[in-house]
């Protein structure tokens, strides 16, 4: 089975722990989009109302041409559950976000959730985080020095660029990454990024996903993670 595959079946799978009533945080990229195009079939089918909060303008528009009422962060006074992908997740359930430029609304979201759960393919579990890297939202001004203080600590930053030009996230800041092979103890590291003054926010979403649900050929898996 390909990869879009698995990520249509999770996306399927993940609508049916959405109900009549609910607010709903809808996550960003390939496998959401899966998610949101089920979820506009249940809405259709079965006459139910919910509300989306999209975590990026991309998830708004698509969900809008489906039906699914949209409302921004600001506008509910609480999200019932979150369903969003992830770029990584390692055996204690941490995971990397970033890879669509959208963490920083995604985290908004996702901690103002009284539940989360995240859906992949097979291809995002490992045993370490790290392999894939860490995204940093980051403000324009003095960026350049902030890089050289990750480079000198070993982390081996890259802007995320577009040709020539750096890639702009929804708040119009820039993404730097860190390519750092191996994060054997993510909570250390997420502290001291949290330090650093220049980022916006970082990539870890730790201690914050409750179920898994993963896509593999013989089917999905639904694993609670805490």
């Amino acid at each position: 089975m390909n990869q879009d595959a698995l990520k249509k079946m999770v996306g399927q799978e993940a609508v049916k722990y959405i109900h009549d009533g609910m607010v709903v945080g809808l996550g960003t990229g390939s496998t959401v989009k899966y998610l949101v195009e089920a979820l506009g079939k249940k809405v259709k089918k079965d006459k139910i109302h919910i509300v989306g909060v999209p975590t990026s303008h991309r998830t708004a528009e698509r969900a809008r041409r489906l039906g699914i009422k949209i409302k921004n962060i600001n506008d509910v006074d609480h999200i019932d559950l979150t369903i969003d992908g992830a770029d990584q997740i390692d055996r204690n359930f941490q995971g990397i976000k970033g890879g669509g430029i959208a963490h920083l609304i995604e985290k908004i979201v996702a901690i103002n959730s009284k539940k989360n759960i995240w859906i992949v393919d097979e291809s995002k579990m490992t045993k370490y985080l790290g392999s894939f890297p860490l995204p940093l939202e980051v403000i324009p001004y003095g960026s350049t020095q902030l890089f050289r203080r990750l480079a000198k600590m070993d982390f081996h930053p890259t802007f995320r660029m577009n040709g020539d030009q750096h890639v702009l996230t929804h708040s119009n800041n820039y993404i730097i990454d860190l390519h750092l092979g191996k994060i054997k103890h993510p909570h250390k590291l997420s502290r001291k990024l949290d330090d650093m003054t220049g980022i916006v926010e970082h990539g870890l979403f730790l201690d914050i996903v409750n179920m898994v649900i993963v896509g593999y050929d013989n089917g999905p898996k639904t694993i609670k993670a805490r």
